[in-house]
Order: structure tokens, then C-alpha cells, then sequence
């Protein structure tokens, strides 16, 4: 039986169990207790994209078992799971579990081959677009951030919730952010495209803090600095290190004195683009965007957390009827299959201008029927389409 997903588990699943092989961790065992004073355990298993959490009865066989299982361990999960009682839960009579050995807890840590590949490729596509700044200042400030904090920053999710909340997605939310700035860069001349490329690199960096993964987990730990500072202050504050770091080094900061626009004020228009990011001040940031490259961010930023949303909507939303789905918050209402693309071919023929012959000279004001003229047809009121 091949390994699944949870979420091709979560897809898949149907009124009728089907027998199914999961790798996940063990992320919570909790026992609990029904109204009627019955104890359940409630587990909690993750891998890479999505969690499960499945409930054993004191009436069931795997009930015994669950107190030899232990949090933040790997197992495999052999059993039959289907659709619970409420139509979208997931459910199980019975299963296995299997301690997973070391290469096959590496595996599950760095998700599906699509995910790994995926990641992969958008960190070197950060990397190189990194390399690729023209101004030195910022070159050497992302070059020193990817240096010391890599590893770190290939563990962070881009939330906690609705978009990239998965081990890696920082990495997948700043490459498409980088990309879609680039673009925008061509559109738009008046952008500054070293100064935005840093800032979507730079922009949600305190997550780092706030939603990064323990380093062999997929457990997201609350921390105190986090709660009491956020992600933008946190933000500010490693530029402003790394800054003064590479100011401090000889080799660097004395070819810095006389570039221009000045040094400060391109730190200036760096951290004006991480406090303003989040675009209006009842959503979190000190001040709103003043610059095209603030305002600029804000939405490539906004526009990728929705894409995402709706991506990932598609993936788990229960249909409700044809092309028609639930609503996945925080998106504002259901969702609706998205239009392909024209395919060509079949349907309608081409559309082909109608040739006109001339009509010839216009009829004389004292026109009647019978000069072989045609007669304008009054046009009805009834007979004009109606709006929608």
C-alpha cells in the first residue's frame, strides 16, 4: 500500500473506509472525558501541509495502545479511515501504528517530493534574485541575512493560519512575492526594484520569532518575545543589526560612505517598507504605506496570501453543488471554480466580418412603399431585451 498525505487522506476520504498508510507525527495525545464520564484519547497528528485529529473510544481495540504512543514521535498509521458521522470529519474503527526508523522520519520532515522540489527551487530563485541587487547596501544586507539565518528561515510558515501555514511556506510566500515584484518592477518604472525585491525579502523576517518550526518538528511554539513584540518590531530590529554589523566591518561600510542615494536613507526606505506592510493601521502596522515601493508591497503581498487561500481552498472546500463550494475564511464567500483558459478548437466557428453590398444612394424624404425601398420597422417597446 503506498504512504498518503494527510491531505490526500482528507481528499480522498469517503462515506465507505478505505484502507490507507499515513506518515505523520505525533504532534498531541491528550485524554479526555465524554459527557457521560467515558475517557477518549484525542491525537493529534501533522506532516508537512496539514494536521488530523482522530478520537478512540474507551470501547475501542486501539484504546489500550494509544498510552504507549508518545508526542513529537513518527509513526505510520495503517487502518481504514472514512468520513465520520458529520459528513466531514475523518474516522477510523481501527489502526496501527509503526515507529517510523530515521530516513523515513528525515523524509516526513521534509514533506511530499512536490513539496520538498517545490521549496527547493523557490529558495535558490530567492537566493539568486538576492544576488542579482544592484545597490550594495541592500546586496550585502540580504547575502548576510540568508548567510546566518537560512537555515531558520527554510522552517518558518508565513502564518499561523489561512495562507503558507507550513514548515517552509515563508520560503514559498517571499519567492512568488519576489517574482510578482519583479514583474511589477517592469510595469511600473517608477519602482525602485533593488529597494522592493529587499523588502519583500525583509518584510515578514521577525516571523522567524513568531512562526518558526522546531527544528525537527511541525509543532509552531508560542514564544514570550513574540506575543509581546510581533513580527514587524522584530523585523526592524534584525535589519537594523545586520545593518550596523556590515557598517561596522571595514571592508564593507567604508565603500558605503559616499554612495547615493545615502545610506541612511536607503535603511530609512527599507524599514518604512517592513512597518507599513500590512497597509493600514487597524490592521498592525505603525503607519501607512508613503512610498510606490510600500504601497507596492502591501499589495503583492495581500494578492499572495489570497492566491494561496484560494489555492488551498480548491484542495479541502466541500462541494456544494456544481462548480460551487463552501467558504474557506477568511475569503468572503464560497468558493466558485475557477474558468480554464481557452483550449481552441471545436465550438463556435471563427468570427468572420459580413460583407455589405452597397445600398446605394439614401431613399428621398418623400419615400413611399411601393418604390421598391425598404421601409424601416418601428421598433417595439415590447420586444427590446430585457436587463438582467
Amino acid at each position: 500500500m503506498e504512504v498518503q498525505t494527510i491531505r490526500d487522506l482528507k481528499q480522498q476520504a469517503g462515506a465507505v473506509p478505505g484502507a490507507v498508510k499515513f506518515h505523520a507525527q505525533l504532534e498531541k495525545l491528550l485524554q479526555k472525558t465524554t459527557k457521560t464520564g467515558n475517557p477518549f484519547y484525542e491525537l493529534t497528528f501533522a506532516d508537512a501541509e496539514e494536521t488530523l485529529v482522530l478520537r478512540v473510544w474507551n470501547n475501542s481495540p486501539m484504546f489500550d495502545s494509544c498510552s504507549q504512543l508518545q508526542e513529537r514521535q513518527y509513526y505510520e498509521i495503517s487502518g481504514e479511515f472514512g468520513l465520520g458521522n458529520d459528513g466531514r470529519s475523518i474516522d477510523s474503527r481501527s489502526w496501527t501504528p509503526r515507529g517510523l526508523d530515521e530516513r523515513e522520519a528525515a523524509a516526513l520532515l521534509a514533506g511530499s517530493p512536490e513539496l520538498r522540489e517545490k521549496q527547493e527551487r523557490d529558495y535558490r530563485y530567492i537566493c539568486e534574485t538576492v544576488g542579482a541587487v544592484s545597490d550594495p547596501r541592500l546586496k550585502a544586507l540580504g547575502e548576510a541575512f540568508l548567510n546566518q539565518f537560512g537555515d531558520r528561515f527554510q522552517r518558518t510558515g508565513a502564518a499561523r493560519d489561512y495562507h503558507h501555514a507550513r514548515r517552509g511556506g515563508l520560503v514559498e510566500h517571499v519567492s512568488q512575492m519576489m517574482r510578482a515584484a519583479v514583474q511589477i518592477c517592469e510595469a511600473y518604472e517608477m519602482l525602485n526594484r533593488d529597494l522592493l525585491v529587499t523588502g519583500v525579502l525583509f518584510h515578514d523576517i521577525g516571523k522567524l520569532w513568531e512562526n518558526a518550526y522546531t527544528p525537527k518538528g511541525f509543532t509552531m511554539p508560542f514564544t514570550e518575545i513574540s506575543e509581546l513584540i510581533g513580527h514587524i518590531p522584530l523585523g526592524m530590529e534584525i535589519v537594523n543589526k545586520l545593518w550596523r554589523e556590515l557598517q561596522d566591518d571595514p571592508s564593507v561600510g567604508a565603500n558605503w560612505e559616499n554612495l547615493e542615494p545615502s545610506s541612511e536613507r536607503v535603511r530609512l526606505h527599507l524599514l518604512h517598507l517592513i512597518v507599513s506592510h500590512h497597509g493600514e493601521l487597524e490592521f498592525g502596522s505603525p503607519v501607512v504605506p508613503k512610498t510606490p515601493e510600500a504601497q507596492a508591497l502591501h499589495y503583492i503581498d495581500n494578492l499572495d496570501a489570497k492566491m494561496e487561500m484560494f489555492d488551498r481552498g480548491y484542495q479541502v472546500a466541500g462541494e456544494l453543488g456544481r462548480n460551487v463550494y463552501e467558504r474557506v475564511r477568511p475569503l468572503p464567500g464560497r468558493l466558485i471554480t475557477p474558468l480554464p483558459a481557452f483550449a481552441g478548437g471545436g465550438g463556435a466557428p471563427a468570427y468572420q466580418e459580413e460583407v455589405v453590398e452597397d445600398p446605394g444612394p439614401p431613399a428621398p424624404a418623400n419615400a413611399v412603399e411601393g418604390d421598391g425601398l425598404p421601409i424601416p420597422m418601428p421598433v417595439d417597446s415590447d420586444d427590446r431585451p430585457e436587463p438582467f
